[in-house]
Formats: structure tokens, sequence, C-alpha cells
């Protein structure tokens, strides 16, 4: 049954039971250089399922309104909504449920350029759960729709993209681990209508399937770069491929400015950087490009010769492809195996600013090295590289991993994560943990 409710939260009243406990808490109602969580209500915690990092998205920013979603410990869709420089929170939970035992089966949204929030939620090789909001701003949300109509049986991996005029993009696979195709659909604000701007972009070829990642930079200019993946075994990713598109993703060109035939396949693809499989690179990470239109991917794998992987960053100098190491981590572990791995550390998320003529960087992640905490690694000029590493909460955060508001990010330089402490067992394995808290946890870099 649906029910709304309407949360009042006092940061001050609440410290002392609040689970996330920050070194410094700052009174302040906008986001500062001190750590502050906005607590949303409880949520499922026994896997990973509301903090997976390919989650596009997670939480998102409107005008001056902040959404957000998870899933509660009943399986129920929520949704919450809050004007921003408030901690008050409207909470609606939704007629729909997912799968919530499956970490895969995430919860997707995106508001378009009229303020109509799209939601997608509970794939992994299942058909399209797609909805969208009865009016601009508001929680209820439509019957389940289809989009175009084709394909979308066998979906995984919904992703939705804001571009500059107001539309949507949408991303999914079609097919299975290790045997499936990249979809891309376009949303029109003004014909409010989905059209399939790409049947498998990037094909496998029935050998393989792309796990990528994708950004809009500030021009328009969509960014794309992938591994592939043999099999369903995780150890089977290699390499960075990219490709780019100025034209909402109907034709792609490689960073040199040659034009792809489409599909992509292995043989014509740019390899950004050649990893050999086996190398324990992880799929499904984040990437970002700056003013300039040139591309930054955060990743993790182990060099040759040694079975420790480490946090890097792949970019493009506005010549060549280069990759730099920003972790120095100690503990080693293997990928090997199917589903969703229990990882002691998280995949990346990457975020950057312009400050003059050189780019900063913060690369978000949690490690068991670092107690399991949120952590951030700071570049104050990635030409120069350089590292430093802080932590934004003092306790343990699962099996957690970063998810963040992007609009938010590019308008105002405030990061804003989605936070929940969470388990995860092997392949698609859960634990014991009771609810626990999903909060916004706001920061502003200095």
């Amino acid at each position: 049954m649906k029910r709304a409710i309407i949360l009042a939260v006092c940061l001050a009243a609440t410290v002392g039971s609040v689970w996330l406990a920050i070194s410094t808490l700052s009174a302040q109602p906008a986001a500062s250089a001190n750590p502050r969580p906005i607590p949303i209500g409880k949520g499922w915690a026994r896997n990973s399922i509301n903090t997976v990092i390919f989650r596009r998205n997670s939480i998102t920013t409107h005008g001056n309104v902040q959404y957000a979603a998870f899933y509660d410990d009943q399986s129920n869709v929520v949704l919450a909504k809050r004007k921003l420089g408030t901690d008050r929170w409207q909470v609606y939970q939704t007629p729909y449920q997912g799968n919530t035992k499956d970490a895969h089966n995430s919860i997707s949204i995106a508001v378009d350029g009229d303020g109509f929030l799209h939601m997608a939620w509970n794939h992994h090789n299942t058909p399209l759960q797609y909805c969208r909001s009865t009016s601009p701003g508001s929680l209820e949300l439509t019957q389940k729709m289809p989009m175009t109509g084709v394909k979308e049986n066998r979906m995984t991996y919904p992703e939705f993209y804001n571009l500059p005029n107001g539309n949507l993009l949408f991303l999914y696979r079609d097919g299975a681990s290790g045997n499936g195709d990249l979809m891309m659909n376009h949303y029109d604000v003004r014909a409010k209508k989905w059209t399939r701007v790409q049947d498998g972009l990037i094909s496998g070829e029935g050998a393989r399937n792309a796990y990528w990642q994708m950004t809009v930079d500030v021009k328009g200019t969509i960014h794309l770069s992938w591994v592939w993946r043999e099999s369903p075994d995780v150890a089977s990713n290699h390499d960075m491929c990219y490709a780019k598109s100025t034209d909402s993703g109907k034709t792609w060109r490689k960073s040199s400015g040659e034009q792809y035939q489409l599909p992509i396949t292995a043989k014509s693809a740019e390899y950004a950087w050649r990893i050999p499989p086996g190398s324990e690179l992880i799929n499904q990470t984040s990437m970002c490009a700056d003013a300039d239109g040139r591309a930054y991917i955060a990743t993790y794998w182990r060099a040759e010769g040694t079975n420790i992987p480490q946090y890097r960053l792949i970019y493009h100098d506005g010549r060549q492809w280069k990759v730099a190491q920003i972790s120095q981590r100690t503990t080693p572990f293997s990928l090997s195996g199917q589903g969703t791995r229990r990882i002691p550390i998280s995949r990346p998320q990457i975020v950057i600013a312009s400050d003059g003529a050189k780019v900063k960087g913060w690369l978000i992640f949690r490690d068991v090295e670092r107690g399991d905490r949120v952590s951030v690694a700071v570049c104050s000029d990635l030409k120069s590289g350089g590292w430093l590493i802080q932590d934004l909460t003092d306790i343990s955060v699962g099996m957690w991993e970063p998810t963040y508001d992007q609009a938010r990010w590019e308008s105002k330089k405030e990061l804003h994560l989605l936070v929940q402490r969470v388990g995860q067992g092997e392949a698609e394995g859960i634990e014991n943990l009771p609810p626990q808290e999903v909060s916004v946890l706001e920061w502003r870099p200095k």
C-alpha cells in the first residue's frame, strides 16, 4: 500500500544515534569542508544493492530539489526528495518492489528537463521495469511502461544520463555476462517519447560483452569507456577501450577523431590501455572529462609481477593515453568467480575540477586497509600527480561503493554521496545485517 511520510530530521538531535559517525560535524545547512550526513531513512542492508557503483543515479538534483531512491527492508522501492539546504526529506514508499537478494537489481533514477522523475529498477537479465512521475516534481509514479518495446526482455545495468538540452539517454545490456550488447535509448522531453539511438553500440559478437562507464561533458560530448569480459568469470576482464560522440550518440569516434563503423567490436575498438586477462581488472567503475574534453577513467588492476591490485587513473593528455597509479595498497586479492564479489575494496568514483591551468582530482573509494571507511584520494594537479588520502567517516560502511549527485557536483562542486552501511556475500549471498540508515553525505572539498 502506498504511504507518504514526512520526516523532519534534526541533525543535532540525532548525532548520538545515527550510525554514520563523522569526525567533525557542521551545523551549517549547506555543504561545507566538514562532511555532514543528512539521514533519509532505514533501508535493506543485507547486500550492496543500494550502494552498487553502477547506479545511475542513486541521487540527483533538479533545480533546488534533490531526489534519492533505495530499497527498504521489505524490498519496497522508496523515493525521497528535499529542498537543498534543508534536512527535511519527503519520503514515499512506492507500490513497486525488487528482488533485493540479487545485488545487480539496483534502482536508477533521473530527472528530465521538464522536471519529470524517471525510474528503472530490478534488472538482471530480466524484462524492463520502468516508469516515471505523474507530474513534474512528484514522487507519485505511473504504471510500468515500455520504452521502445524492442529488446527489453533481457536487460541488465539500466543507467540514465542527462543531456544539456534536458533530454535523457538510457543505457543497458541486452544479453548475459560474457555474451551481450550495449543498447542506447534517447528520451525527447518535448515529444515525451523514447527512441532507439543504437541497437548494439558495442557488440560482443556472441563471444564476450562490454562492461562500460560513461559521462557527458559540459559541451555535451559523450565519453564512453569499457573493459571486455570473455566469460562470466570476473577475472576474464581485460583492456580499457574508448569512444566518444558529439551528436547525442548517433555517431562515434576514437580519441584521434577517426569515425567508428558500428557496432564497435574487439577488433575495431580503440584501446586506451592494454591490460591482460587475469590482472584483477575490475569492471563498471567511473569516468569524467575536463573542460577541454579530455577523458579520465578510474579503475584498478594489478601489475605484472605483483598480486596486489592498485587504484589507477587512465587519462588522455590531449596527445596520448597515460596511466597513473593512485594507491599504495599492500593487501592482495583475486576477482576469480562469478556474480557479485565480496571485494576488500570498492570500485572507485572520480570527479575533477579546473583550478586555473591545473585540473584537480578526487577519487572516492572504500578499502579494508582503511577500516572500510568512506575515503577520498586528492590530487591538486593531475598532470603532476601525487595523491593524499583522507577519510570522510570514522566508522565502517561495510561493503559500500560510492555513488554521488553528479548534477550537484557539476553546478556547485559539492560532493553529495549516498552512504549506507551494507553487507555482501560471495556471488549473490546475503549477510544477516538489520536495516541501516541511508544518508546523503555532504562535503565541499577545499
